[in-house]
């Protein structure tokens, strides 16, 4: 629904009105669902996703919403309806999800980011992007089989696997370092600050940021 706002003109009585569209944006956090999997690398987007929503007064507790298939909040901030999703398929099965909320709410993929884990980048960065490849992350995999590659991505860094010869899988399901765990609260923050710029600047940029300190 659109908004009317008063813009004053100086020297002269007459009032203009101009109109303000609302915006939707959908944002997604991959994981998966179940005590087993909380603390996980795996799991880093619904950090990232949780602390973003619990730090917005205007974001709603999260809900189960079994017919969209995830945890659900939703909220205003200035002229953006913002949805926030955490599938509830697990993992491979994420993009389910995001079809079902993105079809009821009418957001194409350009309105659309996705928080998730990447074992290619480094712990200690994070790297935005529209679009590209899965880097055989099926959670991504998932979601453009379902709506297409042209959404935001903020690919949160956790590799180096180590020891290297652990498979991948593995990795990922397991917990943070001692040492990792220690940074979570800064890369919360990080990726709380990229979604806040994101709602109210609009665009995603294509860059990287460390958040070790």
């Amino acid at each position: 629904m659109a908004l009317f706002q008063r813009r004053p003109q100086i020297g002269t009585a007459i009032q203009f009105y101009t109109m303000s569209q609302n915006k939707t944006v959908l944002l997604v956090g991959l994981g998966n669902i179940g005590r087993e999997f909380v603390g996980t690398r795996h799991n880093v987007g619904f950090l990232g996703l949780d602390a973003f929503v619990g730090r917005q007064e205007d974001m709603s507790d999260w809900i189960e919403k079994r017919d969209l298939k995830c945890y659900f909040s939703k909220g205003q901030l200035g002229d953006t309806q913002v949805i926030a999703i955490k599938p509830t398929t697990l993992m491979n099965l994420s993009g389910h999800a995001v079809q079902a909320t993105s079809h009821f709410y009418k957001i194409t993929p350009e309105n659309i980011v996705v928080v998730h884990d990447e074992l290619d980048i480094p712990f200690g960065q994070i790297r935005l992007r529209v679009g590209g490849g899965s880097a055989g992350h099926n959670g991504i995999k998932s979601v453009t089989n379902t709506i297409g590659e042209g959404y935001g991505r903020i690919r949160i860094g956790v590799g180096p696997k180590r020891p290297d010869a652990i498979d991948s899988a593995d990795f990922v399901l397991q917990k943070f370092s001692d040492k990792e765990q220690s940074q979570l609260p800064n890369l919360t923050k990080e990726v709380t600050a990229v979604l806040t710029e994101y709602i109210y600047g609009g665009q995603l940029p294509s860059e990287t940021r460390s958040f070790i300190v």
